[in-house]
């Protein structure tokens, strides 16, 4: 069972390393697409920070489960479980400030129209 665990961990970290190349890939055609289509260069980049960044979160998702996939299944002690506690809340604030970076509003906000006005 233990070995199991251990696939998995890996095959979440791996799934993570996959999801940044591909979306790094995939925003940067659509950045380059935007970049020559639209007269307005600052909206492709907008756009480019978008894409990359919902890609960021998902990455970031994917380590939390990997995470506590390893400490709760395979080594679970105080130390282990706090060193989990604070690579959660570490990760936890990251997304929280890459969410409200890339979507213009907090995680628990609302949609209200784009994003350069949701601050407001």
């Amino acid at each position: 069972m233990e070995q199991f665990f251990k696939a998995a961990v890996l095959a979440f970290e791996a799934i993570s390393v996959a999801v940044l190349i591909f979306g790094f890939v995939l925003s940067m055609g659509h950045f380059v697409k935007r970049f020559c289509r639209e007269k307005e260069r600052h909206s492709a980049f907008r756009g480019f920070r978008h894409d990359f960044g919902q890609t960021l979160l998902l990455a970031l998702d994917l380590l939390v489960a990997a995470d506590i996939i390893l400490t709760v299944t395979l080594d679970l002690n105080y130390r282990t479980l706090g060193m989990l506690g604070l690579l959660v809340v570490i990760r936890t604030f990251l997304h929280v400030v890459l969410h409200l970076d890339v979507n213009g509003r907090w995680p628990w906000q609302e949609s209200h129209g784009t994003p350069e006005t949701s601050l407001k």
